[in-house]
Order: C-alpha cells, then sequence, then structure tokens
C-alpha cells in the first residue's frame, strides 16, 4: 500500500522555488531575456540536486517548470535525465510557463515555440508537458483561437512520447463551461491537469467535481491562512476529485511561506492526501 501511493505523489519544482530560487524565464517575446534570476536569493540547492531529494523522501514522481532548467543544451538535458534514473524518478510532466495560444496578435508565434518544448520534453524523458491554454477573455473567439492552435500542438506531439496537457487557469478558462467546451473541442488531442487552487472558492469545489473527471493529472495545491494549512478547504477539494472519479496522481504544490522549510509544507500535504485515501473505504461505507 505504502508503495502505491508513493506512486501517487509527484512533486513540482514550484514548490521548492525559494530553495532552487534561480529562474530563466524563457518566452516567446525575441524581446525577453532568459538570462538568470534570483528572485529568492542565490538559493541552496541545484536542480540536479532534486531527484535525490525527492527519492529521499519517499517520491516518485518530479514536475520541473520551464523556468527552472538552467540550460536548454543538449548535454545539460542529459545530465538531468541521468540524475532522474539514478535516483528513479519518474518526469512527469514539464511546465511550459509562457505562451498565450489565444492572443490574436501573438499567438502564431506563441504555438510555434511552445511545440519547440516538445522535444526538450522528450529528450528529458518527460510523460507530458503542460501548456497554457490561454490569457485572454473567455469569447467564442478567443476560445476558438485556442482550440486551433492547441490542436495543431497535439498533431506536432504525435509519435513523440510526450502527452500534451493544459490547466483551468487564467483567463480564458474561468469556469467548468470554457473549460469543458475547450476539452471537447480538443477531442483527446489535448488531455486535463486539474488544479485544486486557480479557481477562487466557493464556486470552485462545484467546478473541481466537473471536470477532474476529465483529469490525467492533478496539481494539488494547498491554501494556507495564519494558522497555517486550510484543511476544511483542502479536503472539500479532494472530495470534489473523489466525487468526480479521479485516480491519477497528485502533485503537491506547496506555495506559501508558512514554513521556512519547503520540505515541510510539501510532506505535510503528503500526509494529509494519504490520510484521506486512506479513510475513502469508509467514507464509501459510511
Amino acid at each position: 500500500m505504502q508503495a502505491l501511493q508513493n506512486g501517487r505523489f509527484a512533486v513540482s519544482t514550484w514548490s521548492l522555488h525559494r530553495m532552487l530560487s534561480a529562474t530563466y524565464p524563457y518566452g516567446p517575446d525575441p524581446k525577453k531575456s532568459a538570462v538568470r534570476q534570483e528572485p529568492y536569493g542565490p538559493g541552496t540547492v541545484s536542480l540536479l540536486d532534486v531527484p535525490r531529494m525527492l527519492a529521499e523522501r519517499g517520491l516518485g514522481r518530479l514536475e520541473v517548470c520551464s523556468f527552472h532548467l538552467p540550460s536548454l543544451d543538449a548535454s545539460y538535458l542529459t545530465e538531468f535525465r541521468d540524475a532522474l534514473r539514478a535516483s528513479d524518478i519518474l518526469f512527469q510532466t514539464l511546465l511550459v510557463e509562457d505562451g498565450d495560444p489565444s492572443n490574436a496578435e501573438t499567438a502564431e508565434r506563441d504555438i510555434g515555440w511552445i511545440a519547440d518544448w516538445i522535444d526538450i520534453a522528450k529528450k528529458l524523458g518527460a510523460e507530458r508537458i503542460r501548456v497554457i491554454a490561454g490569457k485572454q477573455a473567455p469569447n467564442e473567439e478567443n476560445l476558438a483561437r485556442s482550440a486551433r492552435h492547441l490542436k495543431w500542438l497535439g498533431t506536432q506531439a504525435e509519435g513523440s512520447g510526450v502527452r500534451v496537457v493544459t490547466e483551468n487557469w487564467f483567463a480564458l478558462l474561468p469556469s467548468p463551461k470554457e473549460m469543458n467546451w475547450l476539452l471537447d473541442e480538443l477531442d483527446g488531442k489535448i488531455g486535463l491537469n486539474g488544479d485544486l487552487g486557480n479557481w477562487p472558492a466557493p464556486a470552485k469545489y462545484e467546478g473541481l467535481a466537473d471536470i477532474m473527471r476529465r483529469a490525467e493529472i492533478c496539481h494539488a495545491k494547498a491554501d494556507y491562512n495564519a494558522s497555517g494549512l486550510d484543511a476544511a478547504d483542502y479536503r472539500l477539494c479532494l472530495e470534489m476529485c473523489e466525487k468526480a472519479g479521479y485516480q491519477g496522481p497528485y502533485t503537491l504544490i506547496y506555495d506559501s511561506p508558512f514554513f521556512a522549510d519547503e520540505w515541510d509544507g510539501i510532506l505535510l500535504q503528503k500526509r494529509f492526501i494519504e490520510e484521506f485515501l486512506q479513510d475513502a473505504p469508509l467514507r464509501r461505507t459510511a
């Protein structure tokens, strides 16, 4: 049972962003620099350390934000893939953190740039890339534009071994109505990464119960308040996943300054979900 549950947990490098600190903001705009930045200070670990750190904590899956890759050179991609293999870590998803397929002015440029990440993900051994569906207002024109470009992106990924997914994120997808319309239009060419924290409460709960039936992976983002983890909110989000029949992996997203050591927040969320899953038979018989 323990080994099975460990197989359901991933960690995003965003959960370690203060520890890693360094970012390389790659983007489709040629005027935008990808030069190293240190928004949280010098950092204490390198990305190459992360697979070993996961393995030491019984975690077997990793998601990497594109801006955490210090190099896109083939030699570095091979080095990082070797580090994953050495620690027996599955590269679940490469998170492509820029681009807007719904933008009338830049969509053509952006989707071409996003497509380049398919090959990078393949070289890294990633199962998936997660892309942004759009940041524009959720009107028919913008939704149709996003759908058209994402369909093309899905065809570019065919035969690569890399699955493209998108997320209930940004202005284009504010509710299940838009999310379900887009997925229906994409007809399976693009999957769903459901995020528990992107939509505001209280409307998000029924929204999650609706869309998580279609999710392949899940960003299990927890909210924190002055007392710590908002257990009521987190439990209700997980109940909505259960209601929807979601049985995939949970990516632990810790995005709070509550704990000085980011691992404390990550492992707290892992224990919370483990306890929730262990109690599932009791809920079904109650």
